[in-house]
């Protein structure tokens, strides 16, 4: 099939038809897929069967999409075209299937971890490819998996060993990294293009005019809700968060309930009583996270949908735990006295949440208009949930035809059923064939996944930085389409908002001094920061080891974040696959109980989930069961203990920061002392 480029499209792709390592900048829209096949064409007619192309996707809904909708309809039959993501078993054998295809449309994570892989079968060097097409390449930086795959790419490209493949990246949107002056801005520009080792961002110049004819940008209104004159459900959350703050008798912690601020302060609180081995102020501060989430709820949502959120924690916590104290017992109490009050004041229409009715003010009004598609953008899976049940229930919506569904994320998570990825793609499908005319929608679906052009798109309590903003407004693409903003004038979301905007010209304005930037004086800049980046991982990477070869492993102490019990030494531990990390120690039955099944929406070569693992003195969940090879191992989460080091006691939030050095996994000698029991 032909691949047919706009011009601004040609003029592009030019320098990557030269075989020029480039990043693509085109807003949301515009083709830069399309561009990215034709590209991927071109370079194998020209290799004459010696290439090799991956696109490198950072969501697994885009594999097939990219598969289905661009790269398999204009590539084959010439071409083997091969999709690969975690819900498929093909990754299993994945370097077989590169070693067999001509191009491999797969996650990132994959490909790092056959390039990471130490099973020969399962290896892969970067070399292997001719071509790397990175989508949504903004996101190679930091400790981003994208980066992790262009750090071995650049240190192989500066040892010059050997060939390593053609780079193409493309972004909507690279962001400015929280940058207010022009030089930081053009410093993070600077620093995506050496991640990606590109020789220019190219966007168009020549074809500008076009392009803006193309992807018009949307009509943008700030919706002002009015202020809530009275809040008696927030005010009574809040007494009940002050008489928890009496029992801690802690004056430093921030006040400011119902914010951001307050949640990472309560965060750190319940961090110091894990350390500290004070429960009092460990479960006072997880109880009162949940009541600020409340009240972020109540702001959000309806009150009835924050006081459900409190009513479902408790009644876990009656369900689950066994022991009480008597800290468990005052804050059960406090929250039994204060129930009925909370429900009667959330049963109230005149105390309801006023940017409900501004929400509902416009949806009426855009889709009267026929055949309109719309996306509500929200921040969490739980208000997502809970603006589709408003909307179900609401009189006036229910006159204007709006058909909805949430699309939230395939993560597990601990407070909201997640959608696997067939849900997810299910619910796309039928927004694009117009079975439903509403996406009520995390983050999900800001960036990347081929969505039917919206006439309205929505952003309901949001403070996002100006990639989220860009990228949603994308989605805004019929014609005479609205992008609102729904926000309480002088609020925290409208002035997030306007220091997006800010942003996103301070963006527009340092990719333009980038692209005028004399070429030598590019090519200098973008070598001396590849090289300090190279030595700085070094040295990170020699004094973290440094740091695990000088405790020795039975000398580190694991304790129960919960109950504090002590449970395990580092020396107990193995690491399967350099990422699980198990309990081989027989004894450890004695701490710990297995109860239900895990299920996990995709399966794995070697191993399955059995049950949950958890504290059998506090019921503290601890992790899972994993089964591997037919053998049940209790696998631990790291972020559920307290560890000890010398006289110092801290949580880790990642194993890899356990200042030891943990033992590989052996199959066969675990299995001759735990189960053979030689």
């Amino acid at each position: 099939m032909q691949i047919d480029l706009r011009d601004y499209q040609w003029e592009v792709v030019q320098p990557a038809l030269e075989g020029k390592n480039i990043i693509i900048w085109l807003p949301t829209g515009a083709g830069k897929t399309r561009a990215a096949v034709f590209v991927a064409r071109h370079h194998l007619d020209q290799k004459k069967g010696q290439g090799k192309v991956v696109v490198l996707v950072n969501k697994v809904p885009l594999v097939n999409q990219h598969y289905d909708n661009e790269f398999m309809p204009f590539l084959t039959p010439k071409y083997n075209v091969v999709p690969v993501s975690g819900d498929t078993e093909l990754k299993e054998q994945f370097a077989n299937i590169v070693r067999k295809n001509d191009v491999i449309i797969c996650t990132a994570q994959i490909l790092q971890n056959a390039l990471n892989s130490t099973e020969e079968e399962k290896y892969i060097q970067l070399t292997e490819f001719s071509l790397m097409i990175i989508d949504e390449c903004h996101h190679t930086q930091k400790d981003g998996v994208y980066n992790k795959i262009m750090n071995q790419y650049i240190e192989v490209k500066h040892q010059n060993r050997k060939k390593v493949p053609q780079i193409l990246g493309l972004t909507a949107s690279p962001g400015t990294d929280g940058a207010n002056t022009s030089s930081s801005a053009v410093d993070h520009i600077m620093q995506i293009c050496a991640n990606m080792d590109a020789e220019m961002i190219k966007s168009p110049t020549q074809w500008k005019q076009q392009l803006e004819k193309i992807v018009p940008q949307p009509i943008k209104n700030y919706d002002v809700t009015e202020e809530r004159k009275q809040d008696p459900f927030g005010q009574q959350i809040k007494m009940m968060m002050t008489k928890i703050h009496s029992q801690l008798d802690d004056s430093s912690i921030t006040r400011r309930f119902g914010s951001q601020i307050y949640e990472q302060a309560v965060v750190e609180l319940e961090k110091t009583g894990a350390i500290e081995s004070s429960r009092l102020k460990r479960v006072c501060a997880l109880h009162l996270r949940k009541y600020n989430d409340s009240l972020l709820i109540n702001d959000t949502v309806q009150m009835i949908d924050a006081f459900q959120y409190l009513e479902e924690f408790y009644d876990s916590e009656k369900r689950t735990k066994t022991v009480l104290d008597q800290t468990d017992r005052f804050l059960s109490r406090l929250f039994s006295e204060n129930q009925d009050e909370l429900l009667l004041i959330a049963l109230k229409k005149e105390y309801e949440n006023p940017k409900l009715d501004t929400l509902a003010n416009i949806l009426h009004d855009r889709f009267v208009v026929p055949n309109s598609q719309g996306i509500i953008f929200t921040k969490t899976r739980q208000s997502a949930h809970a603006l589709y049940g408003w909307i179900k229930n609401c009189e006036e919506l229910k006159k204007a035809d709006i058909r909805a569904k949430c699309l939230t994320g395939a993560g597990a998570s601990s407070q909201t059923k997640h959608m696997t990825q067939v849900e997810q793609l299910n619910v796309i499908q039928s927004f694009r064939c117009g079975d439903i005319n509403l996406l009520i929608a995390t983050s999900v679906a800001e960036e990347g996944l081929d969505i039917k052009k919206c006439n309205v798109v929505i952003r309901y309590g949001l403070i996002t930085n100006e990639i989220a903003m860009m990228q949603a407004r994308g989605r805004a693409r019929a014609e005479n389409s609205v992008y609102s903003v729904v926000a309480e004038q002088g609020g925290k979301e409208m002035q997030r908002e306007f220091v997006n905007e800010f942003r996103e010209g301070l963006m527009e304005r340092a990719i333009e001094e980038v692209q005028k930037m004399p070429p030598r004086d590019y090519r200098i800049k973008i070598r001396e920061l590849q090289l300090e980046d190279i030595i700085a991982r070094k040295v990170k990477d020699q004094m973290q080891m440094t740091k695990k070869r000088a405790n020795r492993p039975e000398n580190l102490r694991f304790y129960c974040r919960n109950c504090n019990e002590a449970v395990f030494h580092a020396s107990d531990l193995r690491v399967i696959e350099g990422m699980h990390h198990v309990n081989v120690n027989p004894d450890f039955k004695l701490y710990y109980k297995v109860s239900g099944k895990i299920n996990l929406p995709r399966k794995f070569e070697d191993w399955e989930p059995g049950g949950t693992v958890a504290c059998r003195k506090c019921g503290q969940a601890w992790g899972m069961q994993i089964i591997f090879k037919s053998a049940p191992i209790p696998g631990l989460k790291i972020t559920n203990f307290v560890v000890e080091v010398g006289e110092e006691r801290r949580p880790f939030k990642k194993w890899k920061s356990v200042p030891c050095v943990i033992k590989e996994f052996n199959y066969i000698e675990y299995c001759q002392e735990n189960i053979l029991g030689l």
